[in-house]
């Protein structure tokens, strides 16, 4: 795919605790963060974004890392320039301090920042409460998110932290005792339900991985597994992207299914439930 001019998204900022990022919007109704893979919000994330304004939901996608509407992985052509882009987008991760790239038992500084997002998009956007999905590097912090009551819908797409290189950090994931307690409540007490997608053979998200949510969060934990041989072969990198680079948008596609459960779960959630209108008051302060 070309580069995308962002045309149809619009653009803002939303600035707490002394961190302020940009924001892309599109369309009306509650709120979806949607949180980009490496090496950013590509066209493909971006198309997903479109999605998600198309049921109905305003989809918020906060600027991370790299530069937005850039294409990561061309089909043909500037591979060199694509796999530099890549590696400073996971070079600024891995040095950043508000990821988490290695440690497990711990939630990345980030969401703090994002939970504030979540607040005010709700407020601005109204409806029963937030989604949330996160891809790859940010992919467990739509669970971390989860500790605030506001979030009903997490998604978890192949979510790569912390990164598998030891036997301990395959069978964990990237938030605290703490917050993954107040998960755990939350699907006890209010049915709270969380959705994880992968590739059963992506090394980046190893089956432990799964097997450990399957514990903590009990059949409030909804894993879609998919073979590899369902993901999209003209993909420049091996199965990985469950929702973008790997999805093969036909009917009766395993990755379309997958899509299609994703978008599900924010309808079920955040649209066929009762709720109130965006709040007439001033939204919170940071956001513009």
């Amino acid at each position: 795919m070309a580069d995308h001019d962002l045309t149809g998204f619009d653009r803002g900022t939303f600035a707490h605790d002394g961190v302020t990022r940009r924001i892309l919007r599109r369309g009306t109704g509650p709120a979806v963060i949607v949180m980009a893979e490496i090496p950013g919000i590509t066209p493909k994330v971006l198309a997903f974004a479109e999605r998600v304004a198309a049921i109905g939901c305003t989809a918020v996608l906060p600027v991370l890392f790299g530069t937005p509407g850039r294409e990561g992985f061309p089909a043909s052509g500037g591979r060199l320039k694509s796999a530099l882009y890549t590696a400073s987008s996971m070079g600024k991760v891995c040095v950043s301090r508000e990821f988490t790239v290695l440690a497990t038992g711990k939630s990345s500084p980030v969401v703090t920042w994002l939970r504030a997002l979540a607040a005010y998009e709700h407020e601005r956007c109204g409806g029963p409460g937030v989604g949330a999905i996160g891809m790859c590097l940010t992919g467990g912090f739509a669970l971390a998110m989860a500790a605030d009551e506001r979030l009903l819908a997490p998604v978890l797409s192949q979510p790569s932290l912390p990164l598998a290189l030891t036997k301990g950090r395959a069978a964990g994931i990237d938030i605290s005792a703490e917050d993954l307690a107040a998960v755990r409540g939350r699907c006890e007490r209010d049915g709270l339900r969380v959705m994880g997608l992968r590739f059963r053979g992506d090394r980046l998200v190893p089956g432990d991985r799964f097997a450990f949510l399957r514990r903590a969060l009990g059949e409030a934990f909804v894993a879609v597994e998919l073979d590899d041989s369902d993901a999209n072969p003209e993909a420049a990198l091996p199965p990985h992207s469950v929702l973008t680079e790997h999805l093969v948008d036909a009917p009766g596609e395993p990755t379309r299914a997958a899509l299609d459960e994703v978008l599900d779960l924010f309808r079920t959630r955040l649209l066929e439930q009762p709720h109130e209108t965006a709040a007439e008051t001033p939204a919170p302060a940071g956001g513009e």
